[in-house]
């Protein structure tokens, strides 16, 4: 993994403005602590943090190609190809040459042979810029579910880039802004693609490359899902899942660096481990695995709403079944509510919190001691969206309410929003937004042609999670893995595997009446039977009163700070009465704690930011 950074300009000579581009590809050092390289034209300045992690040697960045008959052509690129050796091999067939051994080259090869069609035959995650001095343009371009983030923003005649906001935020030209579309984005939680919580900042959409020129800005959407006929029946498909899984695990481990997996107990990430394990072991290698736990939190668990059951116990259990060289990470508690973190985490993220705050703040803390150990770590993540894993997909009036299925089966939107001041709820008008992002989101959703109602809608949903709420979740991975310098690989986000299974009929796909029916048959074979039966999780939050408090007494700072930048956007009498809850409650009121960290990240970012509100 990488982080990438650069300024393209038409109208202003760039080639002396290196330490403004090297200034915001220094923001993404953490991304890339291995290296660093910055490349200067008239019309464009290229900038190159790197995590090297394939031939440790060759791999530098900025890559260029220069040659008389075709000038100069520049990459920075961040990512993995994980077919990049069949790839390459096709290319040395072509009468390419290669100079180094690494996935960047064939990224820059492949542009020269097929230009930007290179996109549809590249299987992995990567976020790329190309400079083709030739047809004065600058390719943008990011994987077809949007694992790795890239960031853009116009300016002038032309437009900068960036892995992460931050390395935009450090043009001397921009200023940290939301207005109400942005601030709509931070208070509703369903992603839409290409937007971003900054005003004026938009995402490079997953599945799209953009095209800058003199004349303004092109698109292209090179992947997306597709409805398709499925004619497998339900042994075949069993069997045909288990082999895509397998293909997909196999060549993500790929690497020239210490490899992991982050196992939790639960059936995705034990399938993924499972399958790594038999694929090292033959090499030497026990896999090596990480899991997280909370001290004290095994003696006192409860049920607490999503969360079913305690990871540890199921842990172990598959290292017993399995083997596998194993570290169990225990997190102090207490130390999740600390200032320092909080602040560490939302530079990470450079937006404020998306989901339950606690646990993006355990998962930094992961994610940094798994990196004292490896390099790279392959992730259960996706399956839930992908295979219909969530609680939701089998609530009938959750499947049927008109608005999205995360949201309507809490019966809030949990995001803050009910904390705002009444002006501020009233300019955003977020129902309405909400409403109009669902439907929105049906209307993109691919059709199939004698589909049964039910078949219909359940693509539906399982569209609406892969592209509205797997972000959020790639995200997190994404911002707090490459905050400690951690390349995460989701090998459920394969292509071949992900079209397989969303056209998968609903009925096939809970055969058995219960979440991942199909998965969990593709790979029972492989787990004990406490994994193989257990109800889904996600990933862990702490119960100790001691997180709790702590998040109280920061909310309290901020309601008693009257010179906060954001104190006029929160209603600070409905915040009091929520904190004059009881402690004990707090366990029934997951949701509501999830307000409050939405809040105080909201007020954070704005202050560490100096973002201005235009509301």
């Amino acid at each position: 993994m990488c982080g990438i950074a650069g300024w393209l300009s038409f109208t202003q000579d760039l080639t002396y403005q290196h330490s403004v581009v090297q200034a915001m590809t220094r923001t993404l050092a953490a991304r890339g602590p291995d290296g660093e390289g910055v490349w200067m034209s008239p019309r464009v300045g290229l900038g190159h943090r790197r995590l090297a992690v394939i031939d440790l040697a060759g791999g530098a960045q900025p890559m260029i190609h220069d040659d008389t008959q075709r000038g100069t052509v520049a990459l920075t690129y961040n990512g993995e190809i994980y077919n990049y050796r069949e790839l390459r091999s096709e290319l040395v067939a072509l009468g390419h040459r290669f100079a180094t051994a690494s996935d960047t080259e064939v990224v820059l090869r492949g542009y020269l042979q097929w230009g930007e069609s290179v996109t549809e035959r590249l299987n992995g995650m990567f976020a790329f810029a190309i400079w083709d001095d030739a047809r004065q343009e600058l390719l943008l371009a990011r994987d077809f579910m949007g694992i790795k983030p890239l960031y853009y923003q116009p300016l002038g005649n032309g437009v900068l880039f960036g892995s992460e906001p931050k390395a935009i935020l450090a043009h001397p030209d921009v200023r940290a802004r939301a207005d109400q579309d942005s601030l709509r984005e931070i208070f509703v939680l369903a992603r839409t693609p290409g937007r971003s919580p900054y005003a004026g900042m938009y995402e490079v959409k997953p599945g799209q490359w953009l095209r800058f020129r003199r004349d303004g800005m092109a698109s292209h959407t090179f992947w997306k899902l597709a409805a398709r006929p499925h004619e497998d029946d339900l042994p075949r498909t069993i069997e045909r899942v288990k082999a895509l899984l397998e293909a997909s695990v196999e060549r993500q481990i790929v690497s020239d660096v210490p490899l992991c997996t982050l196992l939790s107990g639960g059936l995705d990430s034990s399938a993924i481990t499972a399958i790594a394990h038999e694929f090292t072991m033959p090499l030497g290698q026990a896999m090596r695995t990480f899991s997280v736990d909370f001290a004290g939190q095994g003696a006192s668990f409860s049920e607490d709403g999503p969360h079913k059951s305690h990871d540890t116990p199921f842990v172990r259990d598959f290292i017993r079944h399995v083997g596998c060289n194993h570290t169990e990470i225990v997190l102090d508690s207490g130390a999740l509510a600390d200032d320092t973190l909080d602040h560490t985490v939302l530079k990470a993220g450079d937006v404020p919190l998306s989901l339950s705050g606690d646990m993006c703040s355990s998962l930094y803390q992961l994610f940094r001691a798994v990196r004292a150990e490896s390099t790279v770590a392959l992730s259960g993540e996706s399956a839930d969206e992908i295979f219909g894993g969530y609680a939701w997909f089998h609530h009938p009036a959750v499947v049927n309410a008109q608005m999205f299925p995360w949201l309507a089966m809490t019966g809030t939107v949990f995001d803050g929003s009910d904390l705002l001041a009444r002006e501020v709820r009233e300019a955003l008008c977020l129902r309405e937004f909400q409403a109009d992002s669902y439907a929105q989101a049906v209307a993109e959703a691919p059709r199939l042609e004698g589909e049964s109602a039910e078949d219909a809608r359940m693509r539906e949903l399982s569209y609406l999670h892969m592209t509205r709420f797997l972000q959020f979740m790639l995200e997190r991975k994404d911002r707090m893995s490459m905050a400690v310098g951690l390349e995460v690989r989701v090998p459920f986000c394969d292509p071949h595997l992900i079209q397989y299974v969303f056209n998968i009929p609903w009925r096939m796909k809970s055969f058995d009446g219960r979440e991942k029916s199909v998965l969990r048959a593709a790979v029972r074979e492989r787990l004990p039977a406490s994994i193989v039966e257990r109800v889904k999780s996600p990933y862990p939050s702490t119960q100790d009163p001691a997180y709790e408090r702590g998040l109280r007494a920061k909310v309290e700072r901020l309601l008693d700070d009257a010179a906060h930048p954001a104190g006029d956007l929160f209603d600070k009498k409905r915040i009091r009465r929520l904190l004059n809850r009881p402690l004990g409650e707090e366990r029934s009121l997951h949701y509501q704690r999830a307000d409050l960290e939405r809040a105080l990240s909201v007020a954070n970012w704005i202050r560490e930011y100096d973002v201005a509100v235009e509301c």
